[in-house]
């Protein structure tokens, strides 16, 4: 559904706040608009560049409008990453959704570029020029049209050009499912926007999804704790522990009552709302040996990175954390509270990716999943959180 066709005459649109779904912000900014998932408040009590990116990045935003149009351009501003020394990157997709079937996918190969030289830890931007996405060929009559921006590039929105006028989408009628995790929440080695394992997982469970994975950022940080506290949602789910591993951050005594801190500020806005928490998945280099990762680059001018574990098992004595040490820790933190709140449950991330899965599919790099995965994930989730029995049932699984 990708052409070079110049479909006439074009309605320009202004995107705004009404037409996006799963932002928490939207910044106006000189061109155009740029999404947030992180509000702006929680934005400037951040100092770390690598969360600054990856809540800049639209993991599970959409533009979501009704139309009779056949063809739509979106005219945007992206920024892709590239690795000195290695390979290009695959271009980030723009999918397009139809009365929420998959109707295409595109890409914009333009854009700013951050060059980022992992063996120096240096990160420089050079500016670039805006690019379209463009569709055609889409079925007459009123519709619904969603697209899902790029999970893994910051995307500024410039310019929204349909041949036919636009309304704001329909309120769904389904529920809002709030999930915040790791780089693999995030979106990580999948192939597009809606193959993401959680909105795969929100698809299946008839759900709309606002998505806070952040790529290495899921440290449990106050200001991520009170905007999930804020944001409104029926179903909120948590998947702690492989980036406190990853980062080498706190020890055991501090990760307790740093996850019982969390939880407590996301109850203070939702007392009662379900709320799963959700362990690491199998990560083999760190099942039993602490962090910090490092990245292993011999590999790394044919494409191939891989990352290791720098830790010692012996230092799980001096409280160091592991995936085993955390899952223990969160099984105990949430039987606790679960005796004085009904609505919090536990799921073990090796229910979702386990040993035969490692068997079968293992990491590429040691810590992420690839498309497939992703795929395997989404659907693990839903049928453990969201059919019948599952703490995010409403009856009509």
């Amino acid at each position: 559904m990708h052409t070079e066709d110049t479909h006439q005459p074009w309605i320009n649109t202004a995107v705004t706040a009404e037409l996006l779904r799963g932002a928490l912000d939207v910044e106006h900014t000189e061109r155009g608009v740029l999404p947030h998932r992180l509000p702006a408040w929680a934005r400037a009590q951040n100092t770390d560049g690598q969360l600054a990116m990856a809540e800049s990045q639209p993991s599970g935003v959409r533009l979501a409008f009704r139309t009779r149009a056949t063809a739509v351009e979106l005219d945007t501003l992206p920024t892709k990453r590239s690795y000195v020394g290695a390979p290009p990157r695959p271009e980030g997709v723009y999918d397009l959704l139809v009365d929420g079937r998959p109707a295409g996918a595109t890409t914009v190969p333009n854009g700013n570029v951050l060059t980022i030289d992992m063996t120096e830890g240096t990160a420089e931007l050079t500016a670039g020029e805006p690019g379209t996405a463009r569709f055609t060929g889409l079925p007459d009559g009123m519709k619904d049209v969603e697209i899902w921006l790029p999970h893994n590039e910051t995307t500024e929105l410039l310019a929204l050009r349909i041949d036919a006028p636009v309304e704001p989408a329909r309120d769904p009628g389904r529920r809002v499912w709030l999930h915040h995790g790791s780089s693999i929440s995030h979106g990580s080695d999948a192939a597009s926007p809606t193959t993401i394992w959680p909105a795969r997982a929100a698809s299946l469970g008839g759900v709309e999804l606002i998505n806070l994975g952040l790529a290495g950022s899921a440290l449990l940080d106050p200001f991520t704790a009170r905007t999930l506290r804020d944001t409104p949602a029926d179903l909120i789910s948590v998947k702690l522990g492989i980036n406190v591993v990853n980062a080498d951050l706190m020890r055991l005594r501090a990760f307790g009552p740093a996850v019982h801190g969390f939880l407590d500020t996301i109850r203070e806005g939702h007392p009662d709302t379900p709320l799963l928490v959700v362990s690491p998945i199998l990560c083999p280099v760190h099942e039993d040996t602490p962090g910090p990762s490092a990245p292993d680059l011999s590999g790394f001018s044919e494409g191939r990175i891989r990352f290791k574990a720098m830790g010692d098992p012996a230092e799980r004595a001096g409280g160091k954390l592991t995936l085993n040490v955390i899952r223990d820790e969160l099984a105990r933190i949430v039987k606790q509270r679960s005796a004085d709140d009904p609505h919090l449950h536990y799921l073990d991330g090796r229910d979702l990716y386990g040993s035969a899965d490692a068997a079968e599919l293992p990491l590429p790099d040691d810590l992420h999943p690839d498309a497939t995965t992703h795929h395997r994930i989404g659907e693990r989730f839903a049928a453990k959180a969201f059919a019948a029995g599952g703490p995010f049932a409403d009856g009509t699984a």
